[in-house]
């Protein structure tokens, strides 16, 4: 028995193919092999065709099959994970009208800021608990302002996961969690945002039907299933955007779980049990796979975009030539604690949510130039960066969330010993590292949406963990966030 996840990247689409009973995934494929094109005819703009998403899809579900020479009746039921924010519009017979406008084009910025000084910014965040800033109501905004005669032939509006889920079954559906991603979602009153609806002129009967994220959302055509060799009438069980299906994957449930990343920008994802908001907007805050009427559960997630990109920076300008990233970490596990005073700020890569939007760049401080050497450089770039993910969380901190577990998979600055070590110490959280991806996640949590799995403890009872680091020399970590804070 199999269950089949999907990771829509923007990048490439994923699949993978797990054993429902032992956990271990048995076969994955992605495409395309070279980055995936991005279509931006004008700066800031970035939209892709969904149709491009659904072709390597084909191609990646192609090299699955064949891989694990599995039976596509074994397959019990289909999830998926997709890039979040993305709009995608679809007229009466479900064709695609446009191009989807995805999470990194930038043309909607000016619309969502109009709209939370015009509602007001304690009314946007005390209902949608976000600005609505760049997110999928303020894409289709503009949609509706610059595209009009195309505006009035949409029929539904889509997430990219949900585009995917309609071309599996030809069903048009979402969940409350797709919704809060696009701001259409109004935790106050548990009904799609009204509020911001009503101030773009969105008709309401454009957001497609709402599903349980852990349900059934519709079943594998007969067309569908000749296109991908799946067999007609699989379901499809779950859904969700790619950050809180990460925290999903490393089975981060629970208020006070975090799910972490920190590849070229960092993300830390908290789950939060109560519905609140940081006044400063400067954390997102969706909600999470599990969130429902009853049991609130939402995902606060912090962005930040200077992470390994300064790593990665220090690695071609301040190290040894021809040095690895390991022997860099060696290197940097030379100088002490605090880097002996020497303090960066990690913020050269574009403005930062996390401090309002202000674009302060990257800053060396506090180099004496008797003492300190590349060792200092290089351990006070991965002590800045893990001081920046410490500060994020004291904002989660003030919203209610008591962080004490850290959760992340086995990959990017996560290898460095360095950079764990510092996290644990620093924060006072458990860090444990696991061996997963977005689409093993997925296709886990179709098995939880399917009833294969009673929840999500049984479902990622066999999740490999690979390490634990328990906090350590906590005083003298805490003492070097406090000096590299002062200098912010």
């Amino acid at each position: 028995m199999y269950l089949l996840g999907y990771d829509i990247g923007s990048s490439s689409v994923k699949a993978s193919l797990v054993d429902a009973q032992s956990g271990r995934c048995v076969a994955s494929a992605f495409y395309p092999k070279s980055e995936a094109a991005i279509i931006a005819n004008k700066p800031g703009w970035a939209e892709q065709e969904p149709s491009s998403w659904w072709e390597n899809l084909k191609l990646a579900t192609a090299d699955v099959l064949a891989a694990s020479a599995a039976d596509p009746k074994d397959i019990k039921a289909i999830g998926i994970s997709y890039q979040m924010h993305g709009l995608v519009c679809v007229d009466k017979d479900l064709n695609v009208l446009r191009p989807s406008i995805i999470w990194c084009d930038s043309r909607a910025v000016p619309y969502g800021q109009k709209a939370f000084d015009e509602i007001g910014h304690e009314a946007c965040l005390s209902h949608l608990l976000n600005s609505p800033g760049n997110f999928t109501a303020s894409k289709l905004a503009w949609v509706k302002e610059n595209e009009p005669e195309l505006y009035s032939k949409i029929y539904k509006i889509m997430l990219p996961g949900d585009y995917i889920a309609m071309k599996l079954t030809g069903e048009v559906c979402t969940t409350i969690s797709g919704l809060s991603e696009g701001m259409m979602w109004d935790f106050s009153e548990n009904a799609p945002a009204q509020i911001l609806l009503d101030y773009y002129g969105i008709d309401r009967s454009l957001i497609a039907d709402i599903r349980p994220t852990f349900s059934e959302q519709g079943r594998v055509t007969a067309a569908a299933a000749a296109e991908l060799g799946l067999a007609e009438g699989t379901p499809v069980t779950y859904r969700a955007g790619d950050q809180p299906n990460n925290a999903l994957s490393l089975n981060v449930f629970n208020p006070g779980e975090i799910a972490s990343t920190a590849g070229t920008s960092g993300v830390v994802y908290g789950v939060l049990g109560e519905v609140n908001y940081d006044p400063k907007s400067r954390v997102n805050t969706f909600a999470h796979v599990n969130h429902t009427e009853d049991q609130t559960r939402l995902g606060v997630l912090l962005c930040i975009n200077g992470t390994g990109i300064l790593n990665s920076w220090m690695k071609r300008n301040a190290a040894p030539e021809g040095i690895s990233y390991a022997q860099m970490n060696d290197l940097a596990a030379t100088a002490p604690i605090g880097s002996a005073g020497v303090s960066i700020l990690p913020f050269g890569n574009g403005a930062e949510r996390m401090l309002e939007n202000r674009e302060v760049g990257s800053s060396i401080h506090g180099v004496n130039f008797n003492i300190h050497s590349q060792a200092h450089l290089l351990r006070a770039a991965q002590e800045g960066i893990v001081f920046s993910f410490k500060y994020g969380i004291e904002v989660m901190e003030q919203m209610g969330m008591n962080v004490n577990k850290i959760h992340a998979g086995h990959a990017n600055m996560f290898l460095s010993p360095i950079f764990r070590n510092t996290l644990a110490g620093v924060t006072g959280a458990v860090i444990e590292l696991y061996d997963t991806d977005g689409s093993v996640g997925a296709a886990k949590g179709a098995g939880i949406g399917a009833g294969i799995y009673r929840d999500n403890t049984e479902a990622f009872s066999t999740l490999e963990k690979l390490a634990v680091i328990e906090p350590s020399d906590t005083q003298e970590y805490k003492d070097a966030y406090e000096v590299w804070k002062s200098r912010l």
